[in-house]
């Protein structure tokens, strides 16, 4: 593909995030909306499985999502991200502005970008709710299907903290049967008990090696530091765990990378 038709096709890809995005998205004066009374799709990721298009069913690559909040969409098509404002009227969805990345992938995932954009890009879109299902429309019956992501649990699963950044090299995982956390500061290893419990954690005095490392690690080592020998509310967002302890240290992570 060359550079010009990479660019018209993102150009069109980018073109159609909102359209996906902008279902159950909250109206431009702030008043929340959904396809249909009582199946919200705000505040939700929408994992997109499919598109079908000139009767042929093209399945998504693995991670091409969509969340919607507060009428801002952001997300991945699998290869680029994006951005969008969006509104919906009803159970149709109209175009708003849109800010995507101009990434080439290899194969399946620009492949899918460019079918995703020649089935539905400038249209209008029906959309329907089916219990974590999310189907939208175009007029001539093209579809995109999407199902609602499951968070992912908090007990075994290896979050790797991003702030402070300690060169993503710092993890942690729970343990909920023992009652532990164990894992890696970005230099030294770490472990100490873990009581979860009504949306809190309890963290005892950490247990940790003493290696030496570069100043950025040891500094970000002692704000991860701070989080143990107290209690942080912690929150899943998908695939995003927030802890904030009673001293004012917040730590963000995001899970399996």
């Amino acid at each position: 593909m060359d550079r010009q038709k990479q660019r018209m096709t993102l150009t069109a890809a980018a073109m159609l995030v909102p359209l996906l995005a902008a279902c159950g998205s909250e109206k431009a004066d702030g008043g929340s909306a959904s396809v249909d009374a009582g199946k919200p799709v705000t505040g939700l990721r929408w994992n997109v499985d499919s598109v079908t298009a000139d009767g042929t069913t093209h399945r998504a690559p693995t991670g091409a999502h969509v969340t919607i909040d507060r009428g801002r969409t952001e997300g991945s098509f699998g290869c680029n991200t994006f951005g969008a404002e969006a509104t919906v009227d009803g159970d149709r969805i109209r175009l708003g502005k849109t800010m995507a990345t101009e990434m080439a992938c290899e194969n399946k995932p620009m492949a899918f970008e460019e079918t995703l954009a020649r089935a539905l890009s400038d249209q209008e879109l029906k959309a329907r709710v089916d219990g974590d299902r999310l189907t939208l429309t175009t007029e001539k019956g093209d579809t995109v299907r999407l199902t609602k992501a499951e968070d992912a649990p908090l007990a075994g699963t290896k979050w790797t903290v991003t702030t402070p950044r300690a060169g993503d090299r710092a993890h942690l995982t729970f343990d909920e049967k023992k009652g532990t956390v164990a894992g890696s500061l970005g230099c030294n290893k770490v472990n100490a008990k873990a009581t979860v419990r009504d949306g809190h954690i309890t963290l005892g005095p950490p247990a940790t090696t003493r290696m030496m490392c570069e100043d950025s690690l040891m500094a970000d080592e002692k704000k991860l530091l701070r989080l143990f020998d107290g209690t942080a509310e912690y929150r899943v967002d998908h695939q995003t765990l927030t802890l904030t302890s009673e001293n004012g240290t917040n730590v963000r992570a995001v899970a399996g990378r």
